[in-house]
């Protein structure tokens, strides 16, 4: 395992604080690893209007992204009940997965945190016969 991604977990947790989650009361956060080393954080932000809530992932990704970043190396997402410590994986939702698709090789790792311990998957695992913008 990359020596990077205690940090990046450390810094979901972290992001994860930040969760506006007053609806499903499950909290998420998200630290967006650049090639440069840059980390952009997320949360999930709920809204009374529930499609209009945007995920982690997806809040870190748009941040980077309208930063100027489009090169990822990894991503670490953790969730559970707002005010307990995740205690199992938190994988990302299909929207998200097929955000990273997007912006991210299908090597892009995708690290899930439990609680106890870090597993990482690729893009293309989670993701398998994706559609991305070389089809198009």
């Amino acid at each position: 395992m990359d020596e990077r991604y205690p940090r990046l977990v450390s810094e979901a947790l972290e992001a994860r604080e930040r969760a506006y989650a007053p609806y499903s009361n499950f909290a998420v956060g998200a630290a967006l690893l650049c090639q440069d080393g840059t980390v952009y954080q997320g949360c999930n932000i709920e809204c009374a209007a529930y499609p209009a809530a945007n995920c982690a992932e997806r809040t870190a990704i748009f941040k980077a992204v309208s930063e100027g970043q489009r090169d990822f190396a990894a991503i670490a997402v953790v969730g559970g009940p707002a005010g307990q410590k995740p205690d199992s994986l938190c994988p990302p939702c299909g929207v998200c997965r097929q955000v990273m698709r997007e912006f991210c090789g299908e090597d892009f790792n995708i690290v899930l945190w439990d609680g106890k311990e870090a597993r990482v998957y690729t893009l293309a695992q989670m993701l398998p016969c994706s559609f991305g913008p070389e089809n198009l």
